[in-house]
C-alpha cells in the first residue's frame, strides 16, 4: 500500500475520531449544560470548567488530547513522512472543530492540537505546557494562552526537531485562525477570563 493511499486513510480515520466531542458527551453523562449553548458556547475543556468542575473538565481534556495523539502516533508508526504526518494533524483538529457527528459545530482544537504535538516531543510537551500555564495563570486569559503557546510552538519545534517545522506551522495557523473571534474580543477588552478556583 502506497503512502499517499495510508495517509488518505488515515486522513478520514483522523477526521472521525477528532469529530467525537468528549466535552458534549461527557456532559450529557454528567447531566450538565450543553457546552455549546451555555458559558462560552465553545464545546472544550475551558468552557466545560466553566459549567461544571476541574474534574470534568480533565477528563474531556484527557479524551481531547488522546484523539489528537493517536492518529499521528499511528502515522509516525506507520512510517509516514512529517508533511503527511501534518496533514492527519490538521485532519483531527479539523474533526474537534467541525465535528461531522455534531452538526459541524465543535470546539477551538487547543488541546487536540497539543496531542497531535505530543509525538515529536516529551520535551515540546513540556513547553507547550509550561507556556499556556504561564500565560494562563498571569492573564487569565485561555484564548490568549493558546495564541501564545501555538504561535511559538513552530519555534520550539524547530529547536528541538526541525524536520517538524512546517508541519506545526500548517497547524498554528489553523488554530490561530479558530481564534480569530477570540482575538477580536480580547482587543475590545471582552474576553471571558477563567477561574482555577475549585467549584
Amino acid at each position: 500500500m502506497s503512502s499517499l493511499l495510508i495517509t488518505l486513510l488515515m486522513v478520514i480515520a483522523a477526521y472521525l475520531v477528532g469529530s467525537i466531542s468528549s466535552a458534549i458527551l461527557l456532559c450529557k453523562l454528567f447531566r450538565l449544560p450543553d457546552p455549546r449553548t451555555a458559558g462560552s458556547n465553545n464545546p472544550g475543556a475551558t468552557n466545560v470548567l466553566r459549567i461544571s468542575n476541574k474534574y470534568i473538565a480533565a477528563l474531556v481534556l484527557f479524551f481531547d488530547i488522546l484523539k489528537g495523539t493517536l492518529p499521528v502516533w499511528g502515522g509516525y508508526f506507520l512510517g509516514l513522512e512529517p508533511l503527511y504526518l501534518g496533514v492527519i494533524a490538521v485532519a483531527a483538529c479539523l474533526g474537534h472543530m467541525y465535528p461531522i457527528f455534531f452538526e459541524f459545530k465543535g470546539g477551538k482544537a487547543v488541546a487536540t492540537a497539543f496531542g497531535v504535538l505530543l509525538p515529536i516531543g516529551l520535551d515540546l510537551g513540556g513547553l507547550l505546557i509550561i507556556t499556556w500555564l504561564l500565560v494562563a495563570k498571569t492573564t487569565r486569559y485561555s484564548s490568549l494562552a493558546a495564541i501564545v503557546t501555538v504561535s511559538l510552538a513552530p519555534l520550539y519545534t524547530w529547536l528541538l526537531k526541525p524536520i517538524y517545522v512546517y508541519p506545526v506551522l500548517m497547524l498554528s495557523g489553523l488554530i490561530i485562525f479558530r481564534h480569530r473571534e477570540n482575538i477580536v474580543r480580547l482587543i475590545k477588552g471582552s474576553e471571558n477570563k477563567i477561574s482555577f478556583k475549585k467549584k
